[in-house]
């Protein structure tokens, strides 16, 4: 089932006009601690901010890259209806295939190219392929580029791009004709030695010579070359043919005396237009031609000639471009109006050949430009596009030149039959013939086509069908067989079509040399019933009907190297089907092997018996028609076992029975174990001694594993078949083997991971399987579509490429969870959740995404972010003391879903983990488990949390030591809890001992959507949300829970309503910023409230009317309770808002949002690089805001950046399906963090610095030596202080700031000891320390810290000498300025000892910074 097409995958254009830095704000997500991105989605992307105009049209197909993460990125798309089929690189270029027109933008047929370095498309030069490719090869030793597919031009089925020259050529054995000409997959051989040929053709193995037959009644002119001449030109006379002006003068006014003169430019052989005018010549058939360019010789009579024209075609009335061989260049020319036509008298004319072979009912030539007193000409005849001939033997004029027409003979009965055409003015006649149903094709009537050609080449010949709605007898037609004999031995060719066609069908029915019979110049083309007709006929009549046949002259060579001597007969000894071999040491253009003749015996390979044994093990050639076998794929084991899959089934020899995928090992076809598969192969690749297969099949051909649907593992050395889990829903298109992961790309949407039906994965056309664990596992990047290519990819990308119909994309694929941290450049760094995430039973909606862990930087170049609409939101009514509008419920998230996250590191193992939080399930040890789980990210395991299980959805999280508070709508098992939980993380069990519940208002649920650690309160947490009382106390919306003395108490005189965000201000943290939808204990609205621990009081922030309504998140800027945040919905639902606060009064910053934006979080980051300030939001940092937003200024995102003049979009999510995907926010480890930025000097500036300070020291040192001397002879006046130790250097004197801090380690370096003097403490604490081993060991474990004033040094020292873990050994109350609060026992991080009697440290727990005393740590 496809996934529907989504909003996700409309067009979204973020625009730059709102845009205040010239680039996007890096945020710096290193200094938050460990930082991660939570919400309901499947795929998620970061915009960098250009103008992106994304339509991800499925019509159209679209290429990607994929980078060594997994990360994608869209490059460009087709026009539509086109398709990517195939891929390969070499050097820094990507040269890929398909059936398309243009590329981004590009003009490009068939085949272009993508150069990384340039970021840019290009088209391959002129003469390419003129039909789809299905296969390319990259051929580095010799760069060249090796295309396979469908096309005539430059030759047959394959073309060699030549990178050096830039230009296209032939293969060196001319290419691959017959069956149904076509090559689908190129590849080499184990030993990369010779290129291997799959796909759906013939070729002749044996010595052979074949005559090249040209009819020498055609003159020779240099103005024509081999190709052009080689063309019939179309007999006029039965034309009506108008020329205008004439001249008067007798034996030069006959315009039919020039279609085939019968003599020298002269009297009846030329006609001659009136003096000094331009004559218009006009040719009407009123029956379709297949014209490729026209003829002209001029004249010289009397001194009068042509020398400029113009041709425009009918019924187009196109003025033609046409190519013409220049004589005196030999080079070929284009032209159009005029075209030239030369006065040399030794050239008797040229030919003009049409860009490709068209569909016309006549011509209008016009001679504009002339000598003499007036233009003429000798010769004009309109070329065919090779050779034709009609069934209906009067449509048959004898071509010029020819030794007669083209003839056509018949059996049984057949009448003339005619009908109009789409073309006005035209009709088209054919012959119809009766047959009675159940006739055998021996009995039945027959029709023989014997077309004149004028010299042997290659040809595509084609039957036309006429249409049976324009003769309305579709209820008569069948099916016939069609035998065409190439001529001089060749072998027929036997094509069975449909003639059930309702509008005029060209059908191929040959492709390759034809040599035409002497002195006839004929070949034969006969037409038959078919040996099992199509349809039921009516009245039990069927009706073949027989038209026209058409050559279309693709090569006029055809020459084959033979070594013997022959009469025109092909001695071949064997043919072949499907395959072929060649050598590249044979890759030479002096090569004079034709495959589209016979390969002599002294060329073929060791592998060429393969299409040998094939084509005979199909039934011979006979068979080739009726089934349309086809090879799509060959690859070839390192053993020497080749492996050869398509669409074929075996009828006899060694693998009789085998079907869609056979081996070829010891000289023999050999069938794989179970017969094969039971559908089309289209893939194969090896891994080792695992044969991976993708294609169209559900199980072996004998039914004996269902579980291999669409893609399948075989064991070369046990013979046996093994499934990837249980497969897939549909067909795989393309596989790619890299670093240990199997790449499919198809058309499908479901993987299926066991054999029960609902046990699925959701993805869409990509997927990825570990083959060293077996399993499934995330792609990487977010992709639904329909997937047609993926392949590696260049030197400079170092990933893989990916094409089909996408629906939508985003950089990354993952569940609801996704790390970040600083990467490359600044750019975001992410790491989705490694482990499956799946909706959980109670879930409307059930998605998933898949499972393992990479990293992923963002690439500035990431243009394509699709665009994510909104969610239509329903709203509830909830009852309050006061009359208040509805808390806007969380933006609708279908599962799974992470709303919360919180950081827990284990002091007993310093493991450090993550607990996460929302609406969704996991397996962990067989057993499923929901909604709550703990996330190791450094072995990419999940666990659940141990004992009874939590019912419900998880809303907010909180680590106090090894205490975890759980907040949400939920029930636990076992307990009567509602909406919050404890659980004690390190014992692994829940701590729910005396803790009160929390009970609702009457007609309502428990809903905790906030807890939050109170800074100013030890060992007390604040739990929000929507409840009336907890355990006794009334405490409605909000409560405090001090989880030491497990008591709960209300805040002050409370508040009424609902609390939807939390959030903290003043230097001491003592006050509590609450929003929703608010009323203060006296009934006064207020949607922000502000709560005084120290006084226990409530106050309004701002009137009750300057918020439009209810609050859903809040964020204070560092603390200022002079700069607050506040977005949410107004009362009436309409609009949404943003609006700050400056100490006095609300204002609105989000003019532009849009009515349907809900905001989940606002939170303030600070930033790598800054904005231009401004007086709402400093230069160093920028509001994050999170949910679902539309804007005016970048249309939609998941999240935008506010620098408090405009936005930014930042995220863009969607959901596994394609809809709108929500962030609901962002968590980080650090409960503290600083905006200000630490800018260090390089590495070698620092230490010129320190050899500076060095000398200083030693001067000042050499300094103080002289002073010490000359006071020493002055004893009489020196006294000697006895006294104590002046107070500054007493340690139990705290530096008052940072710099004195750093003054104090400077005046302990010179001085050489406690820049604070002895202390009583360090005295006291150097007993019990003197006998302890060093605790200070290397700490090398560096999890994602923010960086410190210490990394300054950190060009000179290592990571170890820069921190070390350490504990206090006494508590101590950090007041002083720029000190570091202590609690007997904490674990810490010294930063810095460089002072003997003040250190530098970090609380691990929290991320705050500040000195400490050095005697109390240990």
């Amino acid at each position: 089932m496809r996934p529907p097409t989504s909003l996700v995958s409309s067009a979204l254009c973020i625009l730059c006009a709102h845009v205040v830095s010239a680039s996007l704000p890096l945020v710096d997500f290193d200094r938050m601690g460990t930082v991660a991105l939570t919400g309901a989605f499947a795929g998620l992307g970061i915009s960098d901010n250009s103008t992106v105009a994304t339509s991800f049209d499925s019509s159209t197909a679209t290429l990607l890259s994929r980078a060594s993460d997994g990360a994608l990125t869209a490059l460009g798309s087709t026009d539509k209806g086109g398709s990517i089929l195939a891929g390969c690189a070499l050097n820094d270029v990507f040269y890929f295939g398909g059936n398309f027109s243009s590329i981004n933008g590009t003009s490009a047929s068939y085949i272009a190219s993508y150069s990384a370095s340039s970021d840019s498309f290009s088209t391959l030069g002129s003469g390419g392929p003129n039909g789809p490719v299905h296969a390319l090869y990259c051929d580095a030793s010799n760069n060249n580029v090796w295309a396979g597919g469908k096309f005539t031009s430059p030759a047959s089925s394959v073309a060699v791009w030549e990178t050096k020259s830039s230009q296209w050529s032939s293969p060196p054995f001319g290419g691959l004709s017959g069956a149904s000409a076509e090559v689908l997959a190129i590849t080499t051989n184990s030993s990369a030695s010779s290129l291997l040929f799959a796909g759906s053709f013939t070729v002749s193995y044996g010595n052979a010579t074949v005559n090249s037959t040209n009819n020498p009644s055609v003159p020779y002119s240099p103005g024509a070359s081999s190709f052009s001449s080689s063309l019939v030109p179309i007999g006029l006379q039965t034309a009506q043919i108008v020329a205008q002006p004439a001249s008067s003068e007798s034996g030069f006014n006959d315009i039919e005396d020039i279609l085939c003169p019968a003599g020298a430019d002269g009297a009846g052989n030329t006609w001659l237009a009136g003096d000094g005018q331009t004559a218009v010549i006009t040719a009407r058939a009123f029956s379709l031609l297949s014209a490729r360019g026209i003829r002209l010789g001029n004249t010289f009579v009397d001194g009068r000639g042509t020398t400029g024209f113009t041709l425009t075609t009918i019924p187009d009335n196109t003025v033609q471009t046409m190519t013409y061989l220049d004589p005196t260049t030999g080079q070929n020319q284009t032209c159009s109006n005029p075209c030239p036509l030369l006065t040399n008298s030794s050239i008797l004319y040229q030919d003009f050949l049409f860009s490709d072979s068209l569909d016309i009912t006549g011509f209008q030539l016009q001679l504009t430009e002339w000598q003499g007193a007036g233009a003429g000409l000798h010769i004009m005849q309109l070329l065919s596009s090779g050779a034709y001939a009609s069934a209906v033997a009067s449509n048959n004029t004898q071509s010029c030149y020819a030794p007669g027409s083209s003839n056509v003979t018949f059996t049984g009965s057949w009448t003339e039959k005619q009908a109009t055409t789409n073309i006005p003015g035209t009709v088209q006649t054919v012959l119809v013939s009766d047959v009675a149903v159940g006739t055998s094709a021996s009995s039945g009537p027959s029709v023989t086509w014997l077309p004149y050609v004028s010299a042997s080449g290659t040809y595509d010949a084609y039957m036309i069908v006429p249409g049976c709605s324009n003769f309305q007898d579709c209820g008569l037609r069948t099916s016939v067989s069609v035998t065409v004999f190439p001529g001089s031995g060749l072998q027929p060719w036997v094509t069975t079509i449909a003639q059930t066609n309702t509008d005029d069908q060209s059908t191929l029915i040959y492709s390759g040399p034809v040599v035409p019979s002497s002195p006839n110049f004929e070949m034969t083309i006969e037409m038959t019933l078919a040996d099992s007709p199509t349809g039921s006929g009516e009245n039990g009549q069927y009706e073949l009907v027989a038209g026209n046949v058409e050559l279309v002259l693709t090569s006029a060579n055809i020459t084959a190297n033979a070594t013997g001597s022959g009469n025109g007969t092909s001695s071949a000894s064997a043919n072949s089907f499907g395959f072929f071999e060649w050598p590249l040491s044979s890759s030479s253009a002096s090569s004079t092997v034709s495959a589209q003749v016979a390969v002599p015996t002294s060329a073929e390979t060791s592998l060429d018996r393969v299409g040998v044994d094939l084509l005979s093990a199909l039934g011979g050639a006979g068979s080739l028609t009726s089934n349309a076998p086809a090879v799509s794929a060959v690859v070839q084991h390192s053993s020497g076992a080749l492996f050869i899959g398509g669409s074929f089934t075996l009828s006899s020899g060694s693998a009789s029975g085998a079907s869609n995928i056979v081996a070829y090992k010891n000289g023999a076809l050999a069938a794989l174990s179970k017969d094969g598969l039971n559908g089309p192969v289209t893939s194969l690749t090896v891994d080792g001694d695992n044969l991976f297969v993708g294609g169209d099949f559900t199980d072996t051909s004998s039914a004996s594993n269902g579980a291999l649907a669409g893609v399948a593992s075989y064991s070369i050395g046990s013979d046996s078949w093994s499934s990837l889990s249980s497969g897939l829903n549909g067909a795989v298109a393309s596989l790619d083997y890299v670093s240990g992961r199997l790449l499919v790309a198809g058309n499908f949407s479901e993987l299926r991971t066991s054999s029960a039906s609902e046990s699925v994965e959701q993805v869409s056309g990509f997927a990825a399987w570990d083959t060293a664990n077996s399993t499934w596992v995330n792609t990487g990047g977010y992709l639904i579509g329909s997937m047609t290519f993926v392949g590696n990819g260049t030197s400079s990308t170092d990933g893989e490429f990916v094409a089909g119909n996408v629906q939508a994309s985003l950089q990354i694929g993952a569940t609801g969870f996704v790390m970040v941290q600083n990467g490359a450049d600044g750019e975001p760094e992410l790491s989705p959740l490694g482990v499956q995430l799946t909706g959980n039973s109670t879930s409307a909606t059930s998605t998933s995404s898949s499972l393992s862990k990479r990293r992923y930087a963002h690439v500035h170049r990431s243009k394509w972010l699709p665009r994510v609409d909104v969610f239509k939101r329903m709203f509830e009514k909830r009852a309050t003391a006061t009359t208040l509008a509805p808390l806007p419920p969380a933006p609708a998230s279908s599962a799974p879903a992470v709303f919360a996250g919180a950081f827990w590191t284990n002091s007993s193992s310093n493991e450090k983990v993550i607990v996460i939080g929302g609406n969704f399930s996991f397996t962990s040890g067989g057993s499923t488990y929901e909604n709550v789980a703990i996330y190791d990210n450094s072995s990419d395991t999940i666990t659940p949390l141990q004992g009874n299980q939590i019912n419900g959805t998880i809303r907010t999280l909180l680590v106090q030591g090894d205490k975890l508070f759980i907040g949400g709508d939920f029930t636990l098992e076992g307990t009567n809890a509602m909406g919050f939980a404890i659980y004690d993380l390190a014992e692994q069990s829940w701590d729910m001992s005396g803790v009160a519940a929390l009970s609702p208002s009457s007609g309502s649920d428990v809903i905790v959507r906030s807890i939050t650690a109170s800074p100013s309160q030890t060992d007390v947490i604040i739990v929000a949300g929507t409840f009336a009382q907890a355990g006794s106390t009334v405490c409605r919306a909000i409560c405090s829970y001090n989880y030491a003395s497990e008591q709960w108490s209300a805040l002050g005189n409370g508040i009424q309503g609902e609390v939807a965000s939390v959030g903290y201000t003043e230097s001491k943290q003592d006050i509590i910023v609450v929003a929703g939808s608010l009323a203060l204990a006296d009934s006064t609205a207020a949607n922000v409230a502000l709560y005084s621990v120290s006084n226990s009081t409530w106050t309004a922030l701002g009137e009750a009317s300057s918020l439009p309504g209810p609050v859903t998140a809040v964020a204070v800027n560092d603390y200022n309770t002079s700069s607050i945040f506040a977005a949410g919905r107004a009362s009436d639902n309409t609009s949404s808002f943003l609006y700050f606060w400056d100490g006095q009064s609300w204002s609105s910053v989000g003019s532009s949002l849009d009515a349907a934006t809900d905001v989940t979080q606002l939170v303030m980051v600070p930033l790598q690089n800054t904005h231009t300030s401004n007086a709402v939001i400093q230069s160093d940092r920028v509001l994050m805001m999170s949910g679902a937003l539309t804007d005016s200024s970048f249309g939609n995102a998941s999240a935008a950046l506010f620098d408090g003049q405009s936005f930014t979009p930042y995220i863009v999510t969607a959901s596994a399906s394609g809809s709108a995907g929500v962030l609901y926010g962002l968590i980080h480890s650090f409960s503290t963090f600083s905006f200000a930025q630490k800018h260090f000097l390089a590495t070698g500036i620092v230490i010129l610095i320190s050899i500076a300070i060095a000398a200083g020291i030693v001067f000042l040192l050499a300094l103080i030596g002289i002073l010490w001397t000359l006071f020493s002879r002055r004893d009489d006046k020196i006294k000697l202080d006895s006294g104590p130790v002046d107070e500054d250097d007493d340690s139990s004197h705290r530096p008052s700031s940072l710099l004195e801090h750093i003054n104090a380690a400077t005046r302990a370096t010179v001085l050489g000891e406690g820049a604070f003097g002895p202390s009583a403490e360090k005295q006291a604490a150097a007993g019990a320390t003197a006998g302890e081993s060093d605790p200070f060991q290397p700490d090398a474990d560096n999890y994602m810290r923010a960086e410190t004033p210490s990394d300054a040094i950190a060009g000179t020292m290592g990571v170890e000498d820069m921190t070390r873990s350490a504990h206090a050994r006494y508590s101590f109350d950090g007041g002083g300025e720029g000190e570091l609060p202590l609690s007997a026992g904490q674990e810490i991080e010294v930063l810095d000892d460089g002072d003997a009697a003040w250190w530098y440290a970090r609380d691990v727990r929290s991320g705050r910074e500040g000195v400490v005393p050095a005697a109390y740590v240990y």
